[in-house]
């Protein structure tokens, strides 16, 4: 798929991850291209499945989530529906990546307080070991990806 993309696409992209809501004549501007040629190649990104959704970028603490957490679980079962499901209905798990190691998922977790963390992490480890560590600050914030190297 990233050989598709030439560096017109990933100057698109970029621009995009910094602010989804600009508009196609200032990014069009910002890219060196027409409107129309950046609308087009916008498009095809997203039809390609490249670009797969706008999101907001929200403050948790001012949005009540004053707690940020990595839990590390260690998973012993082979039936991962039932934690899937518990995932996809506690809004509070932000990120579940599967992973190697001696973890099996990896969870960035929002929680209002110490007590709503306890809650949950509790109802995790249900299905199996957690570790828990609380984030003091985010040093580097998620800024997607950008150009690789060899493209």
């Amino acid at each position: 798929m990233a050989e598709n993309l030439d560096a017109t696409d990933w100057t698109i992209l970029v621009e995009l991850q910094r602010d989804g809501r600009v508009p196609f004549t200032e990014l069009a501007r910002r890219v060196n291209l027409s409107s129309s040629a950046t609308t087009e190649r916008v498009r095809r990104l997203e039809s390609m499945g490249v670009i797969a959704g706008y999101h907001a970028d929200v403050d948790l603490e001012k949005a009540g989530f004053a707690v940020l957490a990595v839990v590390r679980l260690k998973y012993p079962g082979n039936r991962h529906e039932p934690l899937h499901r518990l995932l996809s209905e506690r809004m509070e798990i932000l990120e579940c990546l599967r992973t190697t190691g001696d973890d099996c998922y990896t969870l960035k977790v929002a929680a209002a307080s110490m007590r709503h963390l306890e809650r949950l992490v509790g109802e995790l480890a249900e299905f199996g070991s957690t570790t828990t560590s609380i984030v003091y600050s985010q040093t580097l914030t998620y800024r997607g990806p950008q150009r690789p190297p060899d493209a």
